[in-house]
């Protein structure tokens, strides 16, 4: 915590209900904390501490690279989804919430769905994506992460077309189901895994594309990589063994360690950053704090492909990998005080 600048760490236990939890705070320098909560069925304690830090200090850099005057932070609680849920946890783990007065907002993320934040909402307001107001904003992130894509396509290629390109998109859950549509509505080629191998298959029979294991996944030949699922995808075990031209997928956390965003960058494999591609969602969460607005949502989201654009014109001219460049912006946004709020370029 001291050393990334954490400002806040909140355990949560109630042997009531079975909660436990933690919310993690990064940054409230450019205003409240905003970010989902998991549910994940982790290991160990510890575990879930790393992963809510870790999710969190992403968040505040997502907030600041989209131009949202948010800081950023995650809550993660530690059950599996398909089981361990009930109206008491919930409710509880609002009433947590509520004891931050505003401090951290949450929305849905892995493992949690609108009718829990209706749950979360009915003990704090510090609650979005409810059923009424707005619901799932998995569309919202599959269609940024697509912008990302475009962006990165024009950058190497001349051209954002998506027709014909091989895209291998590991995950096939909300996001992941929806970016594979949005996808082959324009012509793109799919390669599908999931660890739900019937998920994988259901998407894959409606867009007739092809699935191949989870183990398999990383080593597509492909244009796209797009991981859809946990974090420290791209790792020392997967680096080497990746067979794609791009890396742009809906993932937090996609690199284990910033020496894998170097591996990246010298073999020559074009990383889009992903809390820039994957910040749909959270500018559409984001948006029900002014009162929701489609239209202006939809022209953020389309933001992200200059966002992108631009990262990757700034890395070229300095020489950098487009995450530094990414996180440069990010730090200098954070800075308390600052005034720069509009999206990159």
């Amino acid at each position: 915590m001291e050393e990334n600048d954490f400002e806040q760490l909140l355990v949560c236990q109630d042997r009531k209900s079975g909660l436990k939890a933690a919310i993690a705070i990064h940054s409230t320098a450019r205003g409240p904390a905003l970010g989902g909560t998991r549910m994940w069925p982790y290991s160990s304690e510890e575990e879930a501490f790393n992963d809510v830090l870790h999710l969190a200090r992403a968040m505040s850099y997502k907030n600041a690279v989209a131009g949202l005057p948010l800081g950023g932070g995650k809550g993660v609680i530690i059950g599996d989804p398909e089981k361990d849920k009930s109206e008491t946890l919930f409710r509880t783990y609002g009433s947590f919430i509520d004891r931050l007065q505003g401090w951290y907002i949450t929305a849905e993320d892995a493992g949690t769905c609108p009718e829990d934040m209706d749950l979360i909402a009915s003990q704090t307001r510090w609650a979005l994506g409810t059923t009424s107001s707005g619901g799932d904003p998995s569309p919202s992130t599959a269609r940024g992460v697509k912008q990302g894509m475009k962006a990165a396509l024009e950058h190497l290629y001349g051209t954002k077309d998506l027709a014909g390109r091989v895209i291998a998109v590991q995950g096939a859950g909300h996001v992941g189901a929806f970016l594979c549509r949005l996808l082959a509505e324009d012509g793109a080629k799919l390669v599908i895994s999931d660890i739900n191998r019937d998920k994988a298959d259901y998407i894959a029979a409606e867009l007739g594309a092809t699935v191949v294991s989870p183990e398999e996944i990383t080593e597509v030949s492909c244009d796209i990589f797009a991981p859809c699922a946990l974090g420290a995808v791209i790792n020392d075990d997967t680096l080497g063994r990746l067979k794609c031209s791009i890396v742009a997928g809906a993932a937090n956390n996609v690199l284990k360690e910033y020496k894998h965003g170097y591996g990246l960058f010298h073999r020559g494999i074009l990383y889009a950053p992903d809390y820039v591609v994957n910040a749909g969602g959270v500018i559409f969460v984001a948006d029900q704090l002014e009162s929701h607005d489609p239209e202006r949502v939809m022209r953020r989201i389309h933001g992200i492909y200059d966002t992108c654009k631009e990262i990757f014109r700034l890395a070229e001219k300095d020489g950098i990998a487009p995450f530094v460049a990414a996180d440069r912006i990010a730090e200098r946004r954070m800075v308390k005080g600052s005034t720069e709020n509009e999206a990159v370029g």
